[in-house]
């Protein structure tokens, strides 16, 4: 609908006067009931023409704003980290643990809940209960 609008504002200065009235949708019956035919999907009624619009009757205009370097926002992803599960199966296997003391923690903690069988890692049940 903007890109209407904007049209419209173009085409203001060659014509002599323009007037615009807004009808409120309550108080326009024909655009409300085509409206609701549309919606609900309902058979259309004989004398009332649809045509399927596939692409807009009008081009939009897109304007390029340059954005100075102050307010560009830069976004860092991270690349792709190691699966989690591999650092509980150095851990496991070879007693591996991170140079960080609190990941270190965390892991030895954390291992507890884990166990490998034939080289995969799994979590363990409450039966076998944690060491």
């Amino acid at each position: 609908m903007n890109a209407y609008y904007a049209k419209i504002k173009k085409l203001e200065g060659k014509f002599y006067s323009i007037e615009y009235h807004h009808v409120v949708r309550d108080q326009n019956q024909l655009a409300d009931y085509l409206s609701k035919i549309g919606s609900s999907g309902i058979k259309i009624p004989p004398g009332v023409f649809v045509q399927d619009l596939l692409v807009p009757s009008i081009k939009e205009e897109k304007e390029v704003q340059e954005i100075p370097p102050v307010k560009q926002l830069v976004l860092i992803v991270p690349l792709p980290t190691a699966d989690w599960r591999e650092q509980f199966i150095k851990y496991l296997t070879n007693a591996e643990v991170p140079t960080d003391k609190i990941e270190t923690e965390y892991l030895t903690r954390r291992s507890k809940h884990y166990m490998l069988v034939d080289g995969n890692l799994m979590r363990k049940s409450a039966k076998e209960g944690i060491l």
